[in-house]
């Protein structure tokens, strides 16, 4: 006999008697209503609002275990403790990670195997191994859950070549279980590559609450590296002694630099301020970065300078301050890593130090379109249909995403050539969005409107005025700035089509006559609205044009 169908109902019972939740957070009921109704979910929710519910609370109600994906074992095992911590004995959990000994492992897959856990927790490449899919695959899932979901998407800041491969082994599954992909932060671009490459289906898109009342954003200006950098230390000190004299809330900071170089040689100049720092990077052994990221945590350092490979797994809410030294690569990235500031609700601040010049080394950074001559060699040895390898390098693994994205644009048994030059093309594309995203940072430093409704228009949320607490705002051009509604010949949230850039989507407008819209093909364009308007360059899109 089949179990009943759960309902919202189920669900808020489960909260209060299981968990000892009076009351669901906003955006968890729309999401737990789309997962009972069978849809496929993508939700972007901020870190600290409570995403783990969201498939908590139908994994319990529904039949079959639920399938966690998540890249950060640690967090694995805290959400395994937290729900074994419930003391409900119909919810079980386990986790299978690198970290596991052979008997651990053996033990969780049987037990997935013959239906005894309500949950199973995974990393990524663990769905590669056809053994631990052959598990997952006895215990008929109802529910997959894919935590971080913007690492699919080869256009998001945190991209992971081994998510590029869950899509096709969720629907490998028999029968296919519901999807809900989490995310803390996911700007248009992302989600629609999230969509896709997870292949969600019928999916349901909930954005909620980008905005953060609690944090000032500000910007200061700075003209040579030097004059830069000791601005950065006299900010940061003064930060941190105001954190820890008593005179703002308690807590540590984080200051965000471009490479594994700086990262050292600011934490050296601060600690000769008498501050206690850690530096943290990427090129750094796994046992260091875990001691500097633990003396963090536990707030035996001040600050911690990092680069953007600090980050993921961060849950602390006492962080009063993030500076930026150098200027990120994005809004999406920006937006993530000033985010880790400020969770415990109280107040914070996140500064960019800005030069014009330093996005001329994010430009060198960037990921540059590849030659047809390494595209045509991936293409010729991945013909349709083979499944590629997993574990594969960074710069190979995007490759071969670029390949198998150039077939689904082309014709069934296109030839390698036809499929290289259409890579290209692809790459191409991607190339000038990514500049248009630089280019967004660089709005960012330079307006004079509202800091937070400029983020906020970027990653696809409108506020409805100024937000009071930024530094524009504080000084008071952001009024002087602002839009009104009247005035704005299209919708923020319209679709759009333009002579030359084609297809977008209206973004957002600034006071000096310009409207920025997001276009699929070219990326970020801020139009002079009078040109626009003169010229006929805008005209409202139909969903038969949205192709």
């Amino acid at each position: 006999m089949s179990q009943p169908v759960a309902t919202l109902r189920d669900v808020r019972r489960t909260a209060r008697d299981v968990f000892g939740w009076d009351h669901l957070r906003p955006g968890q009921a729309e999401a737990i209503r789309a997962v009972l109704d069978g849809h496929d979910v993508l939700l972007v929710l901020p870190t600290g609002a409570g995403k783990s519910a969201v498939y908590q609370l139908p994994g319990i109600e529904l039949e079959g275990p639920t399938v966690v994906v998540s890249p950060l074992i640690a967090l694995q095992q805290d959400q395994v403790r937290s729900l074994l911590e419930l003391g409900d004995e119909d919810v079980s959990a386990r986790a299978i990670s690198s970290v596991a000994g052979e008997r651990e492992r053996r033990e969780a897959l049987d037990a997935a195997a013959r239906g005894e856990l309500e949950f199973l927790f995974l990393a990524p490449e663990q769905l590669a191994n056809d053994e631990v899919l052959d598990a997952v695959r006895a215990a008929r899932p109802s529910l997959v859950a894919v935590d971080e979901a913007h690492c699919v998407s080869v256009w998001g800041h945190d991209f992971r070549p081994e998510y590029l491969r869950l899509g096709e082994r969720i629907d490998s599954l028999d029968p296919r279980p519901r999807v809900i992909a989490l995310t803390a932060t996911a700007s248009p671009p992302v989600r629609d590559d999230v969509v896709r490459r997870l292949h969600l289906r019928d999916a349901t898109v909930l954005v909620r609450g980008f905005g953060r009342s609690n944090l000032a954003l500000q910007v200061r200006r700075a003209v040579g590296g030097a004059d830069k950098d000791r601005a950065v230390v006299e900010h940061v000190e003064a930060e941190a002694r105001r954190a820890a004299d008593g005179s703002g809330p308690g807590g540590n900071g984080i200051v965000y630099v471009a490479t594994r170089r700086r990262t050292t040689e600011l934490a050296e100049a601060l600690a000769a301020q008498g501050l206690s720092t850690a530096a943290y990077h990427g090129g750094m052994r796994r046992a260091e970065r875990d001691e500097a990221q633990r003396r963090f945590t536990d707030g035996e350092v001040d600050v911690v300078v990092a680069t953007s490979a600090f980050g993921m797994g961060i849950d602390k809410p006492d962080v009063r301050f993030v500076v930026h030294a150098d200027v990120p690569d994005s809004p999406d990235s920006y937006y993530q890593e000033v985010g880790r500031a400020g969770r415990d609700g109280h107040d914070a601040t996140a500064v960019l130090f800005y030069r014009p010049e330093d996005l001329g080394l994010r430009r060198f950074f960037a990921t540059g379109v590849p030659s047809r001559d390494d595209v045509l060699e991936v293409a010729r040895a991945l013909p349709r249909g083979r499944r590629a390898p997993s574990g594969l390098p960074r710069r190979l693994a995007r490759l071969r995403s670029l390949v198998e994205d150039a077939r689904a644009l082309t014709r069934e048994g296109a030839r390698p050539t036809t499929v290289a030059d259409a890579a290209v093309e692809l790459a191409e594309e991607r190339r000038r969005v990514d500049e248009s995203r630089l280019e967004m940072m660089r709005g960012y430093a330079e307006t004079e409107q509202c800091r937070t409704q400029y983020l906020l228009a970027y990653l696809g949320e409108e506020l409805d005025g100024p937000c009071g607490r930024c530094d524009t705002c504080r000084s008071g051009s952001a009024a002087e700035h602002d839009v009104a509604e009247a005035d704005r010949p299209f919708d923020v949230g319209a679709a759009v089509q333009h002579p030359e850039f084609g297809h977008g989507t209206v973004m957002g407008y600034e006071a000096d006559d310009r409207v920025t819209v997001l276009f699929d093909a070219h990326g970020y364009r801020t139009l002079e609205l009078a040109t626009v308007l003169d010229h006929g360059l805008l005209e409202e899109a139909g969903e038969e044009e949205a192709g």
